[in-house]
């Protein structure tokens, strides 16, 4: 059975990020569940892995609503699916098997890739499902904009946000304030670490925020529809 996916996924949005250990994926799904809530709704957002290792599959689960949300956990039946790195797919490093199980008919697969890596099955299985496909060049934006890959993750939460709409940049912007501002957040692990190697490539926490921000807008501008 294949369920619709949400007609306006501001109003309600189910998402599913696949990548690997060392992306900042866990990283960007908090930033998107912030600006959501900076925006006056609510988020739910559950990371999931096992070894806390670099390159390692790992996984992020975010609901956000107009309303409170009661459901926590997996999202099974995802209205976007983001793809934080093609080996995910291609080479199957992933914990959820079929990858496409539970995508929502008419929704939207965003994937960090350069050229396209959707098998010709899967591609097939995709277009019954009438899904929207966007690729955005997250590395290559993260160098050029931000100076670094290590913003490769923001390049794809802009690409998601200005492609499906769930969330805007100014939400954007405050969430990134919020979370490598003056307010203390704490994160834990790997999660950690990798805020502590992106503050040393910056020499003010502004040009972070700034930096960062720039790979969001120019991702977002790429790939947002004309409808919007």
């Amino acid at each position: 059975m294949n369920f619709e996916a949400s007609t306006d996924l501001r109003e309600r949005a189910n998402i599913r990020m696949s990548g690997l250990g060392g992306q900042g994926l866990v990283t960007a799904a908090t930033l998107l569940g912030m600006a959501a809530v900076s925006e006056g709704r609510f988020s739910t957002v559950v990371p999931f892995f096992g070894a806390e290792k670099r390159l390692a599959p790992t996984e992020s689960y975010v609901r956000i609503a107009s309303e409170r949300i009661h459901e926590c956990g997996e999202v099974t039946y995802p209205d976007v699916i983001v793809v934080f790195h093609a080996d995910v797919i291609v080479e199957d490093k992933c914990f959820t098997m079929p990858f496409y199980s539970g995508f929502r008919k008419g929704g939207w697969l965003v994937i960090n890739s350069e050229t396209p890596v959707v098998s010709d099955r899967d591609l097939a299985r995709l277009e019954a499902l009438e899904a929207h496909i966007v690729y955005v060049p997250a590395a290559q934006i993260a160098r050029d904009v931000a100076g670094t890959e290590l913003a490769s993750n923001m390049a794809i939460l802009g690409a998601l946000a200005g492609a499906t709409g769930v969330a805007t940049l100014a939400g954007l912007e405050a969430a990134l304030a919020q979370r490598f501002g003056a307010e203390k957040f704490i994160a834990s692990g790997t999660t950690a670490v990798l805020d502590d190697v992106l503050r040393r490539k910056y020499s003010r926490t502004k040009e972070l925020i700034d930096k960062n921000m720039a790979s969001i807008r120019t991702a977002f501008d790429m790939t947002k529809s004309p409808e919007r």
